[in-house]
């Protein structure tokens, strides 16, 4: 019997149907495992997956793999979203297995649940080296019925080898983090600025000058490692920050000027199958989304000012650059930045202000999945939006009504500039591959209406609804910062909603990682889920000086701190909470993966808050956390962005900036300085100066009552600044307060 239709999860709803017994991950499906005697079969995938959509139709629906699976086995549907958990222990067992890993995976377990063979697509035929799905169920069914020894040992050994936190027996993405216990040598500290210079120098390395980003097809945003360069870039270490500052404006340009940014629509897609960014695999994912926002974000606040970076469109048309990547100009930015936003308001907000998980890769026509179809457009739609432009500027005085050469000139103009695809009838996304020109801009703008409402008619992806906490915080934190940069107060208040919904129905004292149409279920939030939103509502504080987020973000960081650490090893899940076949998932990973690690939201969380309470506890710990950067920045720096940008705010101070005064402009245009500096790690507490003070930051700090005899009776508002527990006098100016920062 499929036990799938009664799930929340839109991911197991779509197996619902299918022949296969599908059973959710409980203790029901194991139990019926050791009852019947038979190993499971344990699939992993997620809503948006395209490969999980095509192993479901080429296998899944299949009668007859279906009656073979469902005699011999148990068949086991997990969401990875929903359960990371699960997802992290047995990909640990499949790259051991295999030597790789991705969705859809594909896992044989005992039914005390430890793998033995693993996976991940299968085909319905054999071919490319590939066996196909139905003989690999055989062949392990073989091996459970007449080498059931040799499996259980098999199982055994990489249970025992996957549940030990020790850097020489896990994997390096698997490795356990340990905090240390000696007290640091105030000599001989770790040296996070060269780590930090080495990281940049690999980084650029390994960038792709040609086509912008790093590596080959298939090409990923690289999000953590782009807030480490801006970081570094913003810490003015001389050349190197140069470099890191070149390096995340190129990486930048080439994905915003891509089809791998939704030009007419807005939002990044999951990664590119092309190495020039040209052909996105479409799905498009909250936690990509949430990133590259905070990394818009900094970047515009960086490059504001700075003569090397355009701050508007050139008046006059220029030729395409060729032979290498321009850097994102800062007028770029900011649109693509209101566009991401637009999307995620418009296609992912859901009532209440939380936030889906995702868009499907795939738009489902009569029952067919086709990948990016609802993206892609050809010569001929692209031909009839312009005559619908011009006849609709006709309409309004604005042009000449049936003016077939303009449309086509129009039409022209656009499918240049956006890279459809020539040949007669076929489709493609589009693709500038570089900043427009203003007359570019003023043709793409003068077609997009059209564009859009062709668009509306279409058949669009379907949408995982699921509200994810980590990823959530993520974007509370980005709009909350878009906010306060952009000084677009319905961002902020945007932020503000989701921290209220957040609050309200994840959390009960513990914090559920997943909610759906407004009630939290299945597992209580992991280290990424915590510090996430613990880093979420310190920041959502700085932006709105309410003390009931930054009590919020207290309490949060007391779990991380009781829960995830323990006996010096930083745990994904509430330590010693988790046993048996999830015992390889419980160390907590301090690689950035598609989004920054749980370790590097921990430690953000920790200086930040050590910041505004001046807590030793807190720094301490992260102080060796980061005592192992450096050797992990060796190892892998392409994938300890987040850690780095961890060690640059530690290294910074960090700068600490306490604004207190009467509402008004004055305070406001000093919030506002603030909010422009780019310091790495830097907090912001904003007060009146009456009463009790909201954070220990504030302390010592409130207007005296004989200000009110200053001239005319008003307060003054004074900003504070510290650093390394050493603060500057008051200033009373932005200028002085921008001296300081």
């Amino acid at each position: 019997m499929n036990r799938l239709a009664g799930e929340p999860s839109a991911y197991l709803r779509q197996h619902a149907q299918n022949p296969l017994d599908w059973q959710p991950f409980d203790d029901a499906a194991f139990a019926e495992s050791v009852a019947r005697d038979v190993p499971i079969f344990l699939s992993v995938g997620y809503a948006a997956c395209h490969w999980c959509h095509v192993m479901a139709g080429e296998s899944f629906e299949d009668p007859a793999v279906a009656a073979y699976l469902n005699e011999r086995f148990v068949a086991i549907k997990v969401d990875r979203e929903e359960r990371p958990d699960v997802d992290d222990a047995y990909m640990a067992a499949t790259q051991a297995l295999s030597g790789q890993g991705g969705w859809p995976m594909s896992v044989f377990l005992t039914p005390d649940g430890k793998a033995f063979y693993a996976g991940t697509y299968f085909p319905p035929t054999p071919g490319s080296g590939r066996p196909s799905f139905l003989q690999v169920l055989k062949a392990v069914h073989e091996a459970w019925t007449q080498r059931r020894d040799e499996v259980e040992r098999t199982a055994a050994s990489l249970a025992e080898a996957l549940a030990q936190p020790m850097w020489q027996v896990r994997t390096e993405a698997q490795s356990a983090v340990e905090l240390g216990t000696g007290e640091p040598d105030a000599g001989q500290g770790p040296d996070w600025k060269t780590a930090a210079a080495a990281a940049v120098a690999a980084m650029s390395a390994a960038e792709d000058r040609i086509h912008g980003g790093f590596g080959q097809a298939p090409k990923f945003p690289p999000t953590p490692g782009l807030e480490f360069l801006l970081r570094q870039a913003a810490s003015g270490a001389g050349d190197t920050s140069d470099q890191a500052f070149a390096l995340a404006g190129r990486t930048l340009g080439a994905m915003v000027h891509s089809a791998l940014f939704d030009q007419l629509g807005g939002g990044f897609a999951r990664y590119s199958v092309t190495v020039d960014w040209s052909e996105p695999h479409y799905e498009k994912m909250l936690y990509d989304n949430a990133g590259l926002l905070q990394a818009l974000v900094h970047w515009i606040r960086l490059a504001e000012g700075r003569p090397e970076v355009p701050g508007e469109n050139s008046p006059e048309d220029k030729a395409p650059v060729s032979g290498g990547v321009e850097q994102l100009s800062v007028a770029d930015a900011k649109d693509a930045t209101s566009a991401l936003i637009g999307w995620l308001m418009t296609e992912l907000r859901l009532p209440g202000g939380a936030f889906a998980s995702s868009l499907d890769a795939d738009t489902v026509i009569d029952g067919v999945h086709h990948e990016g179809a609802s993206y892609q457009w050809s010569e001929a739609e692209i031909q009839a939006a312009a005559q619908q432009t011009v006849a609709a500027e006709a309409a309004v005085g604005e042009g000449a009504a049936g003016d077939g050469q303009q449309a086509g000139e129009l039409a022209a103009g656009v499918t240049a500039a956006m890279g459809i695809p020539g040949a007669a009838g076929r489709g493609g996304p589009l693709n500038p591959g570089r900043a427009l020109s203003a007359t570019e801009h003023i043709q793409w703008a003068r077609i997009k209406p059209a564009l859009l409402q062709a668009r509306a008619l279409r058949t669009m992806p379907a949408r995982d609804d699921k509200v994810v906490a980590c990823w959530n915080a993520m974007l509370m934190g980005a709009l909350a910062e878009a906010g306060m940069v952009l000084e677009v107060p319905a961002y902020v208040a945007a932020a503000v909603e989701l921290g209220e919904y957040l609050r309200e129905v994840h959390w009960d004292g513990e914090l559920s990682r997943v909610s759906h149409d407004g009630r939290s279920r299945g597992i209580k939030g992991l280290l990424e889920d915590y510090g996430a939103c613990a880093n979420a509502y310190l920041t959502l504080y700085a932006a709105t000086g309410e003390r009931r987020w930054f009590e919020f973000a207290g309490e949060l960081v007391e779990s991380l701190e009781r829960d995830f650490i323990a006996d010096g090893v930083v745990f994904n899940h509430s330590a010693g909470g988790v046993h048996g076949p999830l015992q390889g998932s419980r160390f907590a990973d301090p690689f950035d993966n598609a989004s920054i690690s749980g370790v590097a939201l921990l430690a953000g969380a920790f200086i930040s808050w050590s910041a505004y309470t001046g807590s030793n506890r807190h720094r301490q710990i992260v102080e060796n956390m980061l005592a192992t950067v450096p050797e992990l920045a060796q190892r892998a720096p392409r994938s300890v962005g987040g850690l780095l940008s961890a060690a640059l705010a530690f290294a910074a101070g960090p700068l600490e900036v306490a604004v207190v005064g009467p509402a008004g402009a004055v305070r406001d245009s000093m919030v506002c300085q603030a909010w422009h500096s780019g310091s790495p790690g830097m907090v912001i507490a904003v007060w009146d100066g009456m009463g009790r003070p909201p954070v220990p930051l504030l302390e010592g700090r409130g207007l005296a009552s004989s200000s009110s005899e200053l001239a005319g009776g008003e307060l003054p508002t004074l900003a504070h600044v510290c650093q390394d527990m050493v603060c500057a006098r008051p200033v009373s100016t932005v200028a002085d307060l921008a001296k300081l920062l």
